[in-house]
């Protein structure tokens, strides 16, 4: 039966935030996944002409070109520091960090612990995938224990390396945060929490809440060797046994 295309209704779109320029991603990671989810975000909620990103040093260096509105490159690990300097010489601009756990928990961890530690209004968008995805695989704070890197071939030994940091659970033991929550992408029903939960850190900000610190388990199959199907039951069957899911702290 021929289709009149008068009857169909469009469902799904490029976001409007969005470039036409080609993400540098690998193919399956799930960064191209959380990019296009902020995009989306942005554009519901009607923030294009205020949203400032902060890109890091990492798998998302290039982000800036990604988005149609404005961003700024960070030093490796001192985005929160940057977006911090942003948002107190401009509040009326939503300001947002997207960083790894390299960024995030190794180099960055002073910068991102005070940042939300003074309730900072920012929005910080988290990406855990358990390695250094950029630089060739190496071992990350958070990789899991026995986990393999390129720096740690026999696993991850925390009699060597300590254990992996729980980065959400630290900033939730603060007085300031006022959103910190852990979702994941490995199925449609994660995805959409992640959806939600990334949209509700934006709104915080917009209604000048305070600090929100969206964490994403997500996966990485070029450093971990697996196909993207196999990355997903990993997530589903392994990582969250080490980094559960859910809200940690909501206290609007």
């Amino acid at each position: 039966m021929p289709v009149n295309a008068k009857s169909m209704v469009k469902v799904f779109e490029r976001p409007k935030s969005l470039t036409d320029v080609q993400f540098t991603y690998c193919p399956g990671c799930h960064h191209g996944l959380v990019t296009r989810i902020i995009a989306h975000t942005i554009d519901e909620l009607g923030l294009q002409e205020r949203t400032v990103v902060v890109a890091p040093v990492g798998c998302s260096v290039s982000m800036y070109e990604w988005f149609h509105f404005d961003g700024i490159q960070a030093s490796h690990g001192r985005a929160c520091a940057v977006a911090t300097g942003i948002k107190r010489v401009n509040p009326h601009l939503i300001v947002f960090t997207y960083q790894g756990d390299g960024d995030l928990a190794a180099i960055g961890t002073a910068e991102s612990i005070h940042a939300a530690n003074r309730g900072e209004n920012i929005t910080v968008v988290f990406i855990n995938n358990q390695i250094y995805g950029m630089t060739g695989g190496q071992m990350a704070p958070t990789t899991l224990i026995g986990q393999w890197a390129t720096s740690c071939p026999t696993g991850r030994d925390p009699a060597l390396a300590g254990y992996p940091i729980r980065f959400a659970e630290i900033v939730a033991q603060l007085d300031a945060p006022v959103y910190v929550t852990r979702q994941s992408l490995y199925d449609q029903k994660r995805i959409m929490a992640t959806k939600r939960a990334i949209k509700k850190a934006f709104q915080y900000q917009v209604e000048d809440k305070g600090y929100s610190l969206v964490e994403i388990l997500a996966n990485c199959p070029t450093n971990w060797r697996m196909s993207p199907v196999e990355t997903n039951r990993r997530l589903a069957d392994e990582v969250v046994k080490s980094y559960p899911l859910g809200d940690l702290v909501d206290r609007v």
